[in-house]
Protein backbone atom coordinates (compact mmCIF):
# COMPACT_ATOMS: atom_id res chain seq x y z
CA UNK A 1 0.00 0.00 0.00
CA UNK A 2 1.39 3.45 -0.34
CA UNK A 3 0.68 5.31 1.89
CA UNK A 4 0.60 9.51 0.95
CA UNK A 5 1.77 11.77 3.22
CA UNK A 6 0.11 15.22 3.27
CA UNK A 7 1.90 18.37 5.40
CA UNK A 8 2.09 22.02 5.23
CA UNK A 9 4.20 23.60 2.55
CA UNK A 10 6.76 25.56 3.62
CA UNK A 11 7.11 28.91 1.75
CA UNK A 12 10.21 30.70 1.86
CA UNK A 13 10.60 34.41 2.09
CA UNK A 14 13.32 36.24 0.38
CA UNK A 15 15.32 38.64 2.68
CA UNK A 16 17.09 41.99 1.86
CA UNK A 17 19.70 40.13 0.25
CA UNK A 18 17.74 39.78 -2.28
CA UNK A 19 17.70 43.27 -3.49
CA UNK A 20 21.17 43.57 -3.67
CA UNK A 21 21.60 42.60 -7.79
CA UNK A 22 18.57 45.29 -8.37
CA UNK A 23 20.06 48.06 -6.41
CA UNK A 24 23.28 47.67 -8.09
CA UNK A 25 22.25 47.60 -11.62
CA UNK A 26 19.89 50.74 -10.40
CA UNK A 27 22.93 52.29 -9.66
CA UNK A 28 24.92 51.16 -12.32
CA UNK A 29 22.49 53.11 -15.22
CA UNK A 30 22.57 56.02 -12.72
CA UNK A 31 26.23 56.61 -12.53
CA UNK A 32 26.19 56.24 -16.76
CA UNK A 33 23.81 58.63 -17.00
CA UNK A 34 25.19 61.16 -14.65
CA UNK A 35 28.61 60.72 -16.50
CA UNK A 36 26.53 61.26 -19.94
CA UNK A 37 25.09 64.36 -18.61
CA UNK A 38 28.07 66.08 -17.57
CA UNK A 39 30.03 64.83 -20.74
CA UNK A 40 26.91 67.18 -22.86
CA UNK A 41 27.76 70.20 -20.27
CA UNK A 42 24.35 70.49 -18.52
CA UNK A 43 24.22 71.46 -14.56
CA UNK A 44 22.14 69.46 -12.41
CA UNK A 45 19.51 72.00 -10.79
CA UNK A 46 19.14 69.53 -8.64
CA UNK A 47 22.67 68.10 -7.84
CA UNK A 48 24.95 71.53 -8.63
CA UNK A 49 28.41 69.96 -7.17
CA UNK A 50 29.69 66.14 -7.35
CA UNK A 51 31.83 66.05 -4.40
CA UNK A 52 33.93 63.08 -6.33
CA UNK A 53 37.45 62.91 -7.65
CA UNK A 54 38.24 66.08 -10.14
CA UNK A 55 38.24 63.35 -13.34
CA UNK A 56 34.63 63.04 -12.31
CA UNK A 57 33.71 67.22 -12.78
CA UNK A 58 32.29 69.08 -15.00
CA UNK A 59 33.71 72.34 -16.46
CA UNK A 60 30.93 73.71 -14.75
CA UNK A 61 32.17 72.89 -11.35
CA UNK A 62 34.17 75.61 -9.16
CA UNK A 63 37.59 73.90 -8.76
CA UNK A 64 39.90 74.65 -6.05
CA UNK A 65 43.59 75.39 -6.25
CA UNK A 66 46.07 75.00 -3.64
CA UNK A 67 49.34 76.75 -4.93
CA UNK A 68 50.01 79.42 -3.86
CA UNK A 69 51.88 82.25 -6.34
CA UNK A 70 55.85 82.46 -5.57
CA UNK A 71 56.59 86.03 -5.01
CA UNK A 72 59.05 87.86 -7.36
CA UNK A 73 62.96 87.54 -6.71
CA UNK A 74 63.62 91.30 -7.64
CA UNK A 75 60.98 92.39 -4.82
CA UNK A 76 57.76 94.67 -5.00
CA UNK A 77 57.00 95.87 -8.59
CA UNK A 78 57.94 99.64 -8.88
CA UNK A 79 55.59 102.14 -10.54
CA UNK A 80 57.85 104.64 -12.43
CA UNK A 81 56.62 107.33 -14.74
CA UNK A 82 56.56 106.13 -18.59
CA UNK A 83 59.85 105.98 -20.13
CA UNK A 84 61.88 105.08 -16.88
CA UNK A 85 63.22 102.10 -16.16
CA UNK A 86 62.52 100.23 -12.78
CA UNK A 87 65.44 98.41 -11.26
CA UNK A 88 65.91 96.65 -7.72
CA UNK A 89 69.39 95.75 -6.67
CA UNK A 90 70.69 93.50 -4.01
CA UNK A 91 74.29 93.49 -2.63
CA UNK A 92 75.25 89.85 -1.39
CA UNK A 93 74.94 88.75 2.29
CA UNK A 94 78.74 87.45 3.68
CA UNK A 95 80.10 84.80 1.44
CA UNK A 96 77.23 82.83 1.36
CA UNK A 97 74.24 84.48 -1.06
CA UNK A 98 75.12 86.26 -4.03
CA UNK A 99 73.93 89.85 -5.44
CA UNK A 100 71.13 90.35 -7.64
CA UNK A 101 70.32 92.95 -10.06
CA UNK A 102 66.73 93.97 -11.95
CA UNK A 103 65.47 95.58 -14.21
CA UNK A 104 62.14 96.21 -15.60
CA UNK A 105 61.30 93.06 -12.44
CA UNK A 106 63.43 90.96 -15.05
CA UNK A 107 66.34 89.32 -13.14
CA UNK A 108 69.54 89.71 -15.38
CA UNK A 109 72.35 88.99 -12.47
CA UNK A 110 71.40 86.42 -10.05
CA UNK A 111 71.75 82.84 -8.63
CA UNK A 112 68.65 82.26 -11.13
CA UNK A 113 71.00 83.57 -14.08
CA UNK A 114 74.70 81.71 -12.64
CA UNK A 115 76.48 84.89 -13.20
CA UNK A 116 77.49 86.26 -10.24
CA UNK A 117 80.41 85.96 -8.26
CA UNK A 118 82.80 87.04 -5.19
CA UNK A 119 83.93 90.71 -5.78
CA UNK A 120 82.54 93.50 -7.69
CA UNK A 121 78.83 92.34 -10.16
CA UNK A 122 78.49 94.41 -12.97
CA UNK A 123 75.24 95.12 -15.14
CA UNK A 124 75.46 97.20 -18.26
CA UNK A 125 72.22 98.51 -19.77
CA UNK A 126 71.08 100.75 -22.41
CA UNK A 127 69.97 103.86 -21.37
CA UNK A 128 67.62 104.43 -24.47
CA UNK A 129 66.06 100.55 -24.78
CA UNK A 130 66.23 99.15 -21.54
CA UNK A 131 68.54 96.70 -23.32
CA UNK A 132 71.13 94.58 -21.37
CA UNK A 133 74.57 95.10 -22.70
CA UNK A 134 76.90 92.90 -20.36
CA UNK A 135 77.03 91.35 -17.33
CA UNK A 136 80.12 90.39 -15.61
CA UNK A 137 81.94 89.83 -12.37
CA UNK A 138 85.42 91.05 -11.07
CA UNK A 139 87.00 88.99 -8.24
CA UNK A 140 88.76 91.62 -6.04
CA UNK A 141 90.09 89.46 -3.35
CA UNK A 142 93.05 87.48 -5.29
CA UNK A 143 91.88 88.35 -9.21
CA UNK A 144 93.54 90.94 -11.38
CA UNK A 145 92.45 94.50 -11.41
CA UNK A 146 93.37 94.94 -15.30
CA UNK A 147 90.17 93.24 -16.41
CA UNK A 148 88.11 95.54 -14.35
CA UNK A 149 89.98 99.16 -15.76
CA UNK A 150 89.64 97.70 -19.11
CA UNK A 151 85.96 96.86 -18.87
CA UNK A 152 85.24 100.32 -17.28
CA UNK A 153 87.08 101.83 -19.70
CA UNK A 154 85.10 100.43 -22.24
CA UNK A 155 81.15 101.16 -21.40
CA UNK A 156 79.83 103.26 -23.96
CA UNK A 157 78.65 107.17 -23.15
CA UNK A 158 74.34 106.50 -22.76
CA UNK A 159 74.95 103.44 -20.70
CA UNK A 160 73.68 102.99 -17.48
CA UNK A 161 75.80 101.02 -14.78
CA UNK A 162 74.63 99.20 -11.94
CA UNK A 163 76.91 97.42 -9.46
CA UNK A 164 76.38 94.96 -6.49
CA UNK A 165 79.42 93.75 -4.25
CA UNK A 166 79.46 90.47 -3.23
CA UNK A 167 82.15 89.14 -0.16
CA UNK A 168 85.23 91.35 -0.47
CA UNK A 169 84.83 94.35 -3.23
CA UNK A 170 88.09 96.19 -2.43
CA UNK A 171 91.15 94.26 -1.60
CA UNK A 172 92.79 95.00 -5.23
CA UNK A 173 91.08 98.29 -6.21
CA UNK A 174 93.51 100.65 -7.53
CA UNK A 175 93.52 104.34 -7.41
CA UNK A 176 92.69 104.11 -11.79
CA UNK A 177 89.45 101.79 -11.14
CA UNK A 178 88.31 104.15 -8.39
CA UNK A 179 88.66 106.85 -10.57
CA UNK A 180 86.89 105.40 -13.43
CA UNK A 181 84.14 104.20 -11.20
CA UNK A 182 83.65 107.78 -9.60
CA UNK A 183 83.29 109.17 -13.14
CA UNK A 184 79.96 107.18 -13.22
CA UNK A 185 78.73 109.04 -10.25
CA UNK A 186 79.88 107.26 -7.25
CA UNK A 187 81.29 108.64 -4.38
CA UNK A 188 81.21 105.68 -1.76
CA UNK A 189 83.84 103.83 -4.04
CA UNK A 190 86.89 106.79 -2.77
CA UNK A 191 86.10 105.03 0.80
CA UNK A 192 85.13 101.31 -0.33
CA UNK A 193 87.23 98.77 1.44
CA UNK A 194 87.71 94.84 2.64
CA UNK A 195 84.50 93.27 2.71
CA UNK A 196 82.35 96.55 2.51
CA UNK A 197 78.93 96.21 1.50
CA UNK A 198 77.84 98.67 -1.52
CA UNK A 199 75.48 99.25 -4.22
CA UNK A 200 75.14 101.31 -6.99
CA UNK A 201 73.05 102.78 -10.09
CA UNK A 202 75.10 105.61 -12.66
CA UNK A 203 76.04 105.86 -15.83
CA UNK A 204 78.05 107.09 -18.59
CA UNK A 205 77.45 110.68 -19.89
CA UNK A 206 73.75 110.23 -18.22
CA UNK A 207 71.90 112.16 -15.86
CA UNK A 208 71.75 109.58 -13.10
CA UNK A 209 72.22 110.68 -9.95
CA UNK A 210 75.22 110.21 -7.53
CA UNK A 211 73.00 109.48 -4.77
CA UNK A 212 71.69 106.60 -5.74
CA UNK A 213 74.44 104.25 -3.91
CA UNK A 214 74.47 102.90 -0.83
CA UNK A 215 77.42 101.78 1.22
CA UNK A 216 78.06 100.11 4.18
CA UNK A 217 81.77 99.83 5.94
CA UNK A 218 82.69 96.30 7.65
CA UNK A 219 82.52 96.44 11.23
CA UNK A 220 82.55 93.65 13.55
CA UNK A 221 81.13 95.73 16.49
CA UNK A 222 78.48 96.42 14.03
CA UNK A 223 78.27 93.30 11.81
CA UNK A 224 75.11 91.49 10.94
CA UNK A 225 77.17 88.45 9.91
CA UNK A 226 79.71 88.52 12.21
CA UNK A 227 82.90 89.15 9.63
CA UNK A 228 80.49 90.87 6.71
CA UNK A 229 77.59 93.74 7.37
CA UNK A 230 74.07 93.43 6.40
CA UNK A 231 73.00 93.14 3.37
CA UNK A 232 71.95 96.25 0.94
CA UNK A 233 68.72 96.28 -0.82
CA UNK A 234 67.67 99.27 -3.17
CA UNK A 235 65.64 99.97 -6.40
CA UNK A 236 63.37 102.75 -7.91
CA UNK A 237 63.20 104.89 -11.37
CA UNK A 238 65.96 105.30 -13.98
CA UNK A 239 65.24 107.86 -16.58
CA UNK A 240 65.73 107.12 -19.85
CA UNK A 241 68.98 108.46 -21.66
CA UNK A 242 68.04 111.44 -23.80
CA UNK A 243 71.10 112.68 -26.12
Amino acid sequence: MLTVRIGQRVHKTQGPTSLLPIIAVLGVIFFAVFLIIRSQNHTLSWYPEFPGPEWLQGPNVPQVSTSRQRPSPCGIPMSCPEGDFSFFIASGAANVVGPKICIEDKMIMGYVENNVGCGINIAVVNGKTGEVMKTVFFNMYDGDIEPLVEFLESIEKGSLVLIATYDDPATKLNKEARTLINELGSSAIQSLGFRDNWVFVGGKGTDVKSTLEKHIKNNRDKNKYDAWPEMIEMQGCLPRYLE
